[in-house]
């Protein structure tokens, strides 16, 4: 096949990079060639793929990548494609703990910083054998807490691997260790009275997030073997019944936002404890696709 002239080119890397935002490829994320603006912006939303790289992106704080779930989410609602929206939903509740806890730890839960947030001879963190009365972590929770204490010395696949299967693990425990656990160690402990209210406080509303109906809908509804797709009906009333509940814990839930899951926007911007937006690179991508055609 005949090389794409440099105009086509640019047109099918835009369109490659709209895609890869759509459907969270992270892992590619600046791995494109289009203009440095957009890179920038989806290296903030990437999940380093080697612990010594010195961009930290989704790991450095999770802002970013949240307002890309939410622009993701809106325009899933406006293609009506529910099962890829309620996939997106369960996506930014394995990670919601991560967004309490971030201005707290100075970062969202970097491996190759948490050890210095959750370790020490006082600390029950990533111990296997600790008592279950004591320490209410399940047994994933507790693998995933001790590896993240080193994956950060492990070669690139070993960190990959870690980020792939056990990150929101550690986001779980870490939302444990706040808001449940009855017996607390030097993990909270050692807050000052102020952060721990606020990250126990984040961290219930994450925790009840995770468990909500908007949630459950995902473990319903498993696409491809023989189940049906949630209506947007179905979807609205469980976002529905989602609000009703969270607005118990914070009424931040409730705001009326014009977003198609009115009030998420505002739970992101509680646990974050600082505006949480829908962003705009899916829409500057576009615009910049249809630019391109134009010329």
């Amino acid at each position: 096949m005949a090389a794409l002239a440099g105009g086509d080119a640019r047109i099918a890397q835009l369109c490659a990079f709209g895609q890869r935002l759509l459907d969270l490829d992270a892992e590619d994320f600046g791995t494109d060639a289009v203009p440095d603006a957009f890179r920038e912006r989806a290296v903030a939303c990437r999940m380093p793929q080697a612990a010594t790289e010195p961009d930290r992106g989704a790991l450095g704080s999770l802002r970013p990548a949240y307002s890309l779930l939410l622009e993701v989410i809106d325009a899933r609602w406006r293609r009506r494609e529910m099962a890829a929206l309620v996939a997106t939903v369960h996506i930014t509740s394995e990670y919601a703990p991560l967004l309490a806890w971030e201005p707290v730890l100075g970062h969202a839960g970097d491996p190759a910083l948490l050890a210095m947030a959750v370790g020490g001879r006082a600390s029950r963190w990533g111990h296997l054998d600790a008592d279950p009365h004591e320490c209410p972590h399940s047994k994933a929770d507790r693998s995933a807490a001790k590896h993240v204490l080193h994956v950060a010395h492990e070669p690139p696949t070993g960190w990959q691997s870690y980020l792939d299967r056990q990150h929101s693990n550690t986001a779980h425990a870490l939302a444990i260790c706040a808001a449940e656990c009855p017996h607390p160690c030097s993990v909270v402990t050692r807050l000052s009275t102020e952060d721990l209210q606020r990250v126990t406080a984040g961290c219930r509303l994450a925790l009840a997030y995770a468990d909500s109906a908007i949630v459950r809908l995902r473990h319903s509804a498993p696409v491809g073997h023989g189940f049906g797709v949630p209506s947007a009906d179905e979807v609205t009333e469980a976002w529905r019944r989602t609000r009703e509940g969270l607005a118990r814990l914070d009424r931040a839930v409730l705001a009326e936002d014009g977003f198609p899951l009115p009030g998420l926007p505002g739970l992101f911007s509680a646990l974050a404890r600082r505006p949480v937006a829908a962003g705009t690179l899916l829409a500057d991508t576009a615009d910049a696709i249809v630019a391109a055609l134009d010329g």
